[in-house]
């Protein structure tokens, strides 16, 4: 396989990952798998972590995530 090529399934195997979590955390249920909620709730954590309550949103959101990988 060539370089570009296996960069390229790396990518791909990352996103496919990231949408994943989105499923595991049952937002596509609770969206009824409305991509304009979606992507405006991910806008929405961009511009937390962009603000000046970005370090404690991180902290708070990583100890909620490592909990629930921990409880599976």
């Amino acid at each position: 396989m060539r370089a570009w090529q296996v960069e390229r399934c790396k990518r791909t195997r990352h996103l496919i990952e990231l949408g994943g979590l989105v499923v595991k955390a049952g937002i596509v249920e609770l969206t009824n798998d409305d991509r304009a909620i979606i992507y405006g709730a991910l806008l929405w954590i961009a511009a937390k972590l962009q603000s000046h309550e970005g370090e404690n949103a991180r902290d708070l959101w990583a100890a909620k995530g490592k909990q629930a990988f921990a409880a599976e």
